[in-house]
């Protein structure tokens, strides 16, 4: 690894205007960090990527850096991207490990003020530990037993290891973060309760958990999962030996691999269309998983030997356009659905004033403040379904806001 990634650093041509960094959410000073790795200065490599994405040592995991700074890399046009995501992953991996307490005896001396935050996904530790570090006073509330999000319950471990998660931990308790988990806001504790018990603000990072349903008949029976709600704890749900995967997003790639290596021989990916919304990666490894994938099929509906097909009609560019006549019955032992999600809606019921837009996520302002004075959010519960890069760019500018907010920075 050592090796590889010196001679990626090397194939850097240092860009005096990196499109790679244009191509990243959060605009990573990729050049930069090369040279000081080449310099080997990891130290300061190191803390370049924390201070911009707190998130980079996951982002250099998860992301899908094909379409972002790889895939805007210069030299791909004629050759090969500098693969930047393995010498991101070995610089940040690195730092974060041995600098959990350098980092948290720089934060600021305690400014006098608190925040909540509400949920503790890729945006909710980003803002804890941006305000943290500024010297606030921060608590997390998480409804499920562990911290992570999407990190801990969304993401197979295969893809990303539980250790990641807990060095995030480690850090939130070394910064002095206070972390309620199974604490549900928008149960016995509302919004209303949090701003009357003296926090000055509060950021919801709550994500995107209610699996969107299709509304075909046979999603309610017993041989039918959601893929979102199978992610979370697979070992609860038998599957048995087929499984057919309605849905061709990085959710559903990350369930069929799931399934595999739980014990499914024959796994099949279904696209009503001619193509795939997944990454080409996330494609590339559940093919060689063992996943196949049909394409130009609609699901009509589930009956007890599986779902039922028709035939989409696709133009040439291999787009929907509509349905055919023909059906299809595909027989299995279970079907799982992956056709995105949708941020539940308690916070919306039990928040007097607080407002959504038609596709169900939270409203805000330029400042990321949703219509609730105090009340900011970001990440997939404002954006719907995205990256862990993309709540981390909305994270940072929410908790921009909120030390303004705070009167802790000026505006």
């Amino acid at each position: 690894m050592a090796l590889h990634i010196v001679e990626e650093a090397n194939r850097c041509l240092g860009c005096r205007h990196p499109l790679c960094r244009e191509g990243c959410p959060v605009h990573t000073p990729i050049p930069e960090v090369i040279a000081m790795f080449k310099n080997r200065d990891l130290e300061s490599a190191g803390a370049t990527l924390f201070d911009n994405n707190p998130m980079s040592v996951i982002c250099a995991v998860v992301c899908n850096h094909s379409n972002q700074c790889e895939g805007h890399c210069i030299q791909g046009k004629k050759g090969m991207s500098i693969h930047f995501s393995a010498i991101e992953s070995y610089i940040s991996e690195s730092y974060l490990e041995r600098n959990t307490q350098k980092i948290a005896i720089s934060k600021a001396a305690p400014n006098g003020h608190s925040a909540a935050i509400i949920g503790s996904g890729p945006a909710g530790i980003v803002v804890a530990i941006k305000l943290a570090l500024a010297g606030c006073e921060v608590t997390i509330f998480e409804q499920k037993p562990r911290i992570g999000g999407v990190l801990e319950y969304g993401i197979p471990d295969f893809r990303l290891p539980n250790r990641y998660v807990e060095n995030y931990r480690e850090l939130l308790v070394a910064l002095g973060v206070k972390m309620r988990t199974a604490t549900t806001i928008g149960g016995a504790l509302k919004i209303d309760d949090l701003l009357r018990d003296g926090y000055d603000a509060v950021f919801v990072g709550t994500g995107a958990w209610r699996a969107r349903t299709l509304g075909i008949k046979g999603q309610a029976r017993g041989n039918v999962y959601f893929g979102i709600d199978y992610l979370v704890n697979p070992g609860s749900c038998d599957v048995g030996e087929t499984v057919a995967v309605i849905g061709v997003g990085n959710v559903a790639m990350d369930v069929a691999r799931t399934a595999l290596r739980r014990g499914a021989h024959q796994v099949t990916l279904y696209s009503n269309w001619g193509g795939v919304s997944a990454s080409s990666d996330e494609v590339e490894l559940a093919e060689l998983d063992g996943a196949d994938i049909e394409y130009g099929l609609s699901v009509e509906s589930v009956n007890d030997r599986g779902p039922l097909f028709r035939k989409s009609v696709l133009d040439e560019a291999g787009k929907f356009v509509g349905l055919g006549d023909e059906e299809i019955q595909k027989d299995c032992d279970t079907t799982i659905f992956c056709v995105s999600q949708v941020p539940k809606n308690k916070l919306l019921l039990t928040t007097k004033g607080l407002e959504a837009t038609d596709a169900g996520t939270l409203k805000v302002d330029k400042n990321s403040m949703t219509t609730v004075d105090g009340v900011f959010a970001a990440g997939d519960v404002v954006t719907g379904p995205k990256t862990v890069v993309h709540a981390v760019e909305g994270a940072k500018k929410a908790a921009e806001a909120m030390l303004r907010y705070m009167h802790i920075v000026s505006a």
